[in-house]
């Protein structure tokens, strides 16, 4: 039996997922969540930062986390880089964490793009 798309009315051919006519999704459930959220953040970027610059919290103020990137910050200024080992540790989890899918979002609750 003929399948017709609900947006052109053109002909779609048996088993396709969508209208090559004007590009509609046929097949709902194998539709793929993109995040085309303009405000979202790259995961990688978060990553990367939190693996290298850790120990200044770069990667949780470039997520939104400005507390907790206030924290890294102090605790590696104000012991004059002599506590740094320890906010590179945490940083360089975060970073992995992050690249690795455990946190996903930022701080505004927007999950993050690949």
């Amino acid at each position: 039996m003929a399948k017709y798309c609900s947006n052109c009315g053109k002909e779609v051919k048996e088993g396709a997922d969508i209208c090559l006519n004007c590009g509609k999704i046929i097949n709902e459930q194998k539709r793929v969540e993109i995040n085309r959220d303009p405000n979202a953040k790259s995961k990688i970027v978060a990553g990367i930062l939190g693996i290298l610059l850790g120990c200044f919290g770069v990667h949780n103020f470039y997520l939104g986390y400005t507390n907790k990137a206030i924290a890294q910050l102090l605790i590696t200024l104000l012991s004059c880089f002599i506590l740094s080992p320890v906010s590179a540790i945490w940083g360089l989890i975060e970073g992995i964490m992050i690249l690795t899918g455990s946190i996903d979002q930022d701080a505004n609750g927007i999950k993050l793009t690949d």
